[in-house]
C-alpha cells in the first residue's frame, strides 16, 4: 500500500528517462559488447519503458567530444567499442538505430550532448591527433581533473556548434538536448583557468558577466541555427535545480545551495523569457522538506518563471539506489512529487537515470505503470514551432469475427509518419477528447481492432503531426444494433 493516490493522468504529458552512456551508466552496460547486444539492451530500455507508460528518451550521443554515430569531426566513442575512434562490431549507426526503434514505438528521441566536456580525464588524452583536443590546445582547459573547451573562446564555442548542427542536419531527432554542465561545477579552491581568453575579448566586463555572456551567447546561437536548420527541433536545457538563491537575488528561490547563476554562469530563467529554449528540465532531485534545496519551494518558482515555455521536472530516482532511510526507502517521495508537480501544471517529467530502474523495488514502476502513467500520454503540442494541425480522418467501422475493426485515410501531415489517436466511449458518455481514460490506442497504423465489443461502444480518430499538433475530430462511427 502507498501512501499517495495517483493525480488524474494528462492527456498532454511528456514521459522521459535519461539514458547515460558516460562511463557507461545506462547505455551500452559495459564497453565492447557486439553491435547485436548493445542493440538488444536498448531495444530491452525501450519496451520497458513503453510498457510503463513513457513517450520519450533523452539519449547521451556525444558524451565527451566523441560520438555515438559516424562523425567528421569527432571520433567513435569509447564506450561503444571499448577504444576511441573504434565503431562498434559489427559496424553500425548507432543513433540511426535508436531513432528508427524510438519513432517505431512513437516515443520521442532527444539528442543530448555534454557541449563543453572535452576529457573525462586530463591525464589522459585517448583522442587521435586530428581531433580538436590535440589540434587546439589552446581551446582546451583542464580543471579538477577533467578537461574542458573554453566556453570563452569564439573558435571552441563555433566548433562546439558545427558538431551538434550536423546531428540536427542529418539525423532524424526530435530534440536537441544540452545539460547542465556549462562552465564546471567549481573544486574548492582552484580557479578556472580562462586568463587568456578574458584577457583578449572580456572588453571590461567583469570575469561573472563575461562567462555568462558567453554562455548565453552560444545558447541563443544554437537556437537560431537549430531552427534554421529544422524547424521542428526543439531544443531543451536540463539545468542544475537552482537558478539563484534569494540571499543574492529577489527573484531567486528560498534555497541555500550552489546556483546556474553564480556557479555555472548559467542564466537559464533569462533564455527563458528570451525564448531561446522550447523547454527547460531542472535537475530537482532533492526531497520535500530538503533544508537546502527543499523541492516544494523550487516546483513553483520553476512553474512561476517558465511561463512561455514548457516545464519538465527532473526527477531523481536514482536516489532510492540503496537506500535505506525515509524518504528514498520507498516510492513515495518520487510520487508524491509527480503529483504535486502536475497540481503545478507542469508538462512532463525526466527520470534519472535509466539503470536505476532495474536497481530497486518494482514499487515505483509498477506505481507509474498501473495508476501514474496508466493512460495513454503524448508530448505537449508547442505552438510556436507550429501551430497547424493535420486534417481530420474520417472514419469507418466493421464486425470482424474478434472484435470492431475501425479504419481510415491516411492523413498526410508533414515529415513524418503521422500519428493517430483512437478514442472510445461507452453508450451514452460524454465524448471528453481531453480524458485521457478514453484513449485507447495511439498508433501510425491506419486501423484499429477492437477485441472488447461487450458494449455498443462509439469511437473518434484524431491525427497527429510530427509536433503533437492535433486535429479536429472524425465522425463518429459505431455499429448499429
Amino acid at each position: 500500500m502507498f501512501l499517495f493516490q495517483a493525480s488524474a493522468a494528462p492527456k498532454r504529458e511528456l514521459r522521459a528517462v535519461w539514458i547515460a552512456t558516460v562511463g557507461n551508466i545506462d547505455w551500452p552496460s559495459k564497453q565492447g559488447l557486439s553491435a547485436q547486444q548493445q542493440q538488444q539492451e536498448f531495444i530491452n530500455h525501450l519496451n520497458f519503458l513503453q510498457s510503463h507508460g513513457f513517450n520519450a528518451v533523452i539519449v547521451q550521443i556525444r558524451p565527451a567530444a566523441d560520438a555515438f554515430y559516424p562523425s567528421e569531426y569527432e571520433p567513435w566513442s569509447k564506450y561503444l567499442s571499448g577504444k576511441q575512434g573504434q565503431p562498434p562490431f559489427p559496424k553500425y549507426d548507432p543513433l540511426e538505430f535508436m531513432i528508427a526503434e524510438c519513432h517505431k514505438r512513437n516515443m520521442e528521441f532527444h539528442a543530448w550532448f555534454n557541449p563543453y566536456r572535452a576529457l573525462v580525464a586530463s591525464n589522459s588524452n585517448p583522442n587521435p591527433a586530428n581531433h580538436a583536443t590535440r589540434t587546439h590546445p589552446d581551446w582546451i582547459i583542464s580543471y579538477g581533473g577533467k578537461s574542458y573547451f573554453d566556453p570563452g573562446n569564439p573558435e571552441a564555442r563555433e566548433y562546439i556548434l558545427k558538431v551538434i548542427l550536423d546531428v540536427v542536419h542529418r539525423y532524424d531527432i526530435d530534440a536537441v538536448h544540452i545539460d547542465d554542465y556549462f562552465y564546471p561545477y567549481p573544486v574548492a579552491g582552484k580557479a578556472f583557468g580562462d586568463q587568456n581568453s578574458y584577457t583578449k575579448y572580456s572588453n571590461g566586463q567583469s570575469r561573472e558577466d563575461w562567462r555568462r555572456d558567453n554562455v548565453n551567447l552560444f545558447v541563443s546561437q544554437l537556437n537560431v541555427n537549430i531552427k534554421k536548420e529544422k524547424s521542428w527541433v526543439k531544443f531543451g536545457v536540463s539545468p542544475f535545480g537552482i537558478w539563484r538563491n534569494d540571499n543574492k537575488d529577489a527573484e531567486g528561490s528560498a534555497t541555500r545551495g550552489s546556483s546556474c547563476y553564480d556557479d555555472l554562469y548559467s542564466d537559464v530563467k533569462l533564455w527563458v523569457e528570451n525564448k531561446w529554449v522550447d523547454y527547460v528540465a531542472p535537475q530537482l532531485y532533492w526531497q520535500q522538506g530538503h533544508r537546502v534545496a527543499n523541492y516544494d519551494v523550487l516546483l513553483p518558482w520553476w512553474k512561476q518563471h517558465t511561463p512561455a515555455r514548457q516545464l519538465y521536472i527532473g526527477l531523481g530516482v536514482y536516489n532510492m539506489v540503496n537506500a535505506r532511510a525515509t524518504p528514498w526507502n520507498s516510492p513515495n517521495e518520487i510520487l508524491e512529487q509527480i503529483r504535486d508537480a502536475r497540481q503545478e501544471h507542469a508538462n512532463g517529467f525526466v527520470f534519472y537515470s535509466m539503470s536505476s530502474f532495474y536497481k530497486i523495488s518494482s514499487a515505483l514502476s509498477d506505481s507509474l505503470q498501473q495508476n501514474y502513467f496508466g493512460t495513454i500520454a503524448v508530448p505537449p503540442a508547442m505552438p510556436w514551432l507550429d501551430r497547424t494541425a493535420p486534417p481530420a480522418p474520417v472514419a469507418r467501422i466493421a464486425v470482424v469475427n474478434n472484435g470492431n475493426l475501425i479504419q481510415w485515410d491516411p492523413v498526410i501531415a508533414g515529415k513524418e509518419a503521422t500519428k493517430y489517436l483512437v478514442y472510445r466511449f461507452a453508450p451514452g458518455e460524454k465524448m471528453d477528447l481531453e480524458n485521457a481514460d478514453n484513449i485507447v490506442a495511439l498508433t501510425q497504423a491506419t486501423s484499429f481492432l477492437d477485441r472488447d465489443n461487450s458494449k455498443q461502444y462509439q469511437y473518434i480518430i484524431t491525427a497527429l503531426d510530427r509536433v503533437w499538433n492535433e486535429s479536429e475530430k472524425s465522425n463518429a462511427v459505431y455499429i448499429k444494433n
